[in-house]
């Protein structure tokens, strides 16, 4: 596991609610209270890794019920974050290979596209 960290620049920035891996303790950030365990979705080096939040982490608002309702604001604001993975596991590295190779796929079909197109408006 990872040293607490504040540092925005590598804070990920699309995430969902995991479950605390087997074999980890829970842990309480800054301001005293337990973390959420969230889970990286953003398509990037971090994919599916696991870490520690503060329950009261600025960039994890409670939902609004509607455009009229808002929750109560949350109690002070904590910047913790705790990596509990240190490496990706292995479906998001598959994935991730994937993404990459479609990527390249399409970008070579289009670029076939755009040759037999040319080619016919040239005959």
């Amino acid at each position: 596991m990872s040293l607490p960290c504040s540092d925005q620049s590598i804070r990920p920035k699309k995430m969902k609610s995991a479950s605390l891996p087997r074999g980890v303790e829970a842990v309480q950030c800054w301001c005293g209270d337990l973390c959420k365990v969230k889970e990286v979705t953003d398509f990037s080096d971090w994919l599916g890794m696991k870490f520690f939040m503060c329950a009261n982490y600025e960039s994890d608002p409670p939902e609004s019920i509607s455009a009229y309702i808002r929750p109560p604001s949350p109690p002070p604001l904590c910047m913790y974050y705790r990596w509990i993975d240190t490496e990706m596991p292995d479906w998001a590295v598959t994935e991730i290979r994937e993404q990459g190779r479609r990527a390249w796929a399409s970008w070579d079909l289009e670029e076939r596209r755009e040759k037999a197109e040319a080619e016919e408006k040239g005959a």
